[in-house]
């Protein structure tokens, strides 16, 4: 559409609106500078869904890691107890799969030392006229280590001050021991406790030249125990090296109950590695699926509906979800692909892992329970070609940090945003100075209609003075009329005789 003016309202001195004028000339062409911001808010989108993808690729990546790990999930051992109250039990790697029976007879106990009851804590333990006695207490049995505490008047011959005494002294000389006193009904006494279980807990006291009377005292034993009908016994409840890289924790004594120890796969670790593989796995084909729907209210796809690079991917995944492991043993058992596993591909290109078996493909639980050597020899094998193998290995591709497909994609959807934004910044650029101009070239002429009526009058007043510059009597002929003969005359509207003048 043009640009139009009122003429009367231009020649009347009001003149023309600059701004507006020059903003509807810059309207037509500024139309491109909006169909690039469309342009740039577009590829935004676009990035938002790749960096989603490429972070949830990230996550299905990390999975996989896990499954070809050859000290991972899939190669972990688990020990279970048949009666976890008795014992229970934990497998390190490099554990062996066997079942163990194992019958707990006595739990490992500390020493404990302790006196006969006095009415008062704190009255003197020294004998009628002694200023000092001696306390020797024995800790780990004859060949143990002797506590020599050393009892004197007004210093440590209370109950109270003594167990203060055996404390520090304790922690001094490094004797694993402490003391407390015990009040109830029948007075107080002293207590010795070792800090050690097992014999070299066990505390004797050896010599007592105080009023104190020790009774005899407990505990500081062995934990005893049978595997496979083989005698045991440990200084601790738990216990290391009675079975190779399994940790037994004995929990009580019960002689007449033998107990299941199972080492073997971890099962409930494994199904949850499968689990999040799949449902990882799951979340990027849906996230890519989403891209390529068409809506059916607007007939069109997602945003990244037109991008190859997001094919690319879409068909190496299906493609890696298809793969067959030629591996002999993998071979021998029959365990190949997913689906001999129990792990099925749907229409969509999802995954599901069965639960139950169908006439398709078995329960991945039954496959896993009854053969957990071929599940791991079909994702991992000595000669690299297994499942989670060839997967990761192309996940490393995949999801490179510069060479990724959907890396690639952000980058090549940054450098379009770049080259939109510069050529915005660019095209705003000359907007700017082309407003300049215009408003330069349109306020000159502004200027010049609103001094038209000034410049009207000014040429209406020269005219007038003119004309009567030419007349004799000093009146303005308005009319010219033919002589009837000789020379023309001119009509003069102002005479008031009605006479004609010569005209000259």
């Amino acid at each position: 559409m043009g640009i139009s003016f009122n003429a009367a309202s231009l020649l009347s001195g009001n003149g023309i609106n600059v701004s507006s004028i020059v903003q509807e000339i810059q309207a037509a062409e500024s139309g491109q500078l909006t169909a690039w911001k469309g342009d740039v808010t577009t590829l935004q989108t676009q990035a938002t869904a790749i960096s989603s993808i490429n972070s949830d690729l990230s996550n299905l990546q990390s999975d996989v890691r896990a499954l070809s790990d050859p000290t991972g999930v899939l190669t972990q051992l688990t020990a279970g107890s048949s009666m976890s109250a008795v014992v229970t039990a934990l497998a390190q790697s490099g554990a062996t799969p066997a079942i163990y029976n194992v019958v707990v007879n006595t739990l490992a106990s500390a020493g404990t030392l302790y006196t006969a009851s006095i009415a008062n804590a704190n009255t003197s333990i020294l004998p009628s006229g002694q200023s000092s006695a001696d306390l020797e207490v024995q800790i780990g049995g004859t060949n143990g280590t002797t506590a020599d505490i050393p009892i004197t008047a007004g210093s440590n011959d209370t109950l109270t001050t003594l167990a203060k005494s055996i404390n520090s002294l304790s922690a001094t000389n490094k004797w694993g021991i402490v003391a407390t006193v015990l009040t109830d009904d029948t007075g107080s006494r002293l207590a010795i406790y070792s800090q050690s279980t097992g014999s070299s807990g066990a505390l004797s006291a050896t010599t007592n030249t105080t009023t104190l009377t020790f009774e005899p005292p407990v505990g500081g034993t062995d934990a005893t125990f049978t595997i496979n009908g083989i005698p045991y016994a440990n200084s601790t409840n738990t216990v290391t090296g009675a079975i190779s890289n399994v940790t037994l924790n004995l929990i009580s004594a019960d002689p007449a109950t033998p107990v299941e120890i199972v080492v073997g796969p971890d099962t409930t670790g494994i199904t949850n590695a499968i689990n999040n593989f799949v449902t990882d796995y799951n979340k990027v084909i849906g996230d890519i699926n989403t891209q390529f729907a068409v809506d059916a209210s607007t007939n069109q796809q997602g945003p990244l509906g037109g991008d190859t690079y997001l094919r690319n991917l879409q068909s190496s995944l299906l493609s890696d979800m298809s793969y067959a492991t030629t591996d002999a043993t993998s071979v021998s058992s029959g365990l190949t692909n997913l689906g001999s596993l129990g792990i099925v591909m749907n229409d969509d290109g999802t995954l599901t892992v069965n639960q139950t078996a169908t006439d398709a493909a078995p329960a991945f639980s039954d496959v896993l329970t009854s053969n957990s050597a071929g599940v791991l020899n079909f994702f991992q094998n000595s000669t690299l070609t297994g499942f989670a193998n060839n997967l990761s290995n192309d996940l490393n591709h995949l999801a490179a940090p510069t060479t990724g497909v959907l890396n690639e994609d952000l980058a090549a959807n940054q450098n379009q945003q770049n080259d939109l934004t510069n050529e915005i910044n660019d095209f705003q650029t000359r907007l700017t100075a082309q407003a300049v101009a215009l408003t330069q070239e349109f306020d000159q002429v502004n200027a010049s209609l609103e001094e038209y009526p000034m410049l009207l009058q000014e040429v209406t007043a020269e005219l007038g003075g003119l004309t009567s510059s030419g007349s004799t009597t000093g009146t303005t002929p308005s009319v010219y009329t033919t002589p009837t003969s000789g020379t023309p005359t001119y009509e003069n509207s102002s005479s008031t005789s009605g006479t004609s003048g010569t005209g000259g």
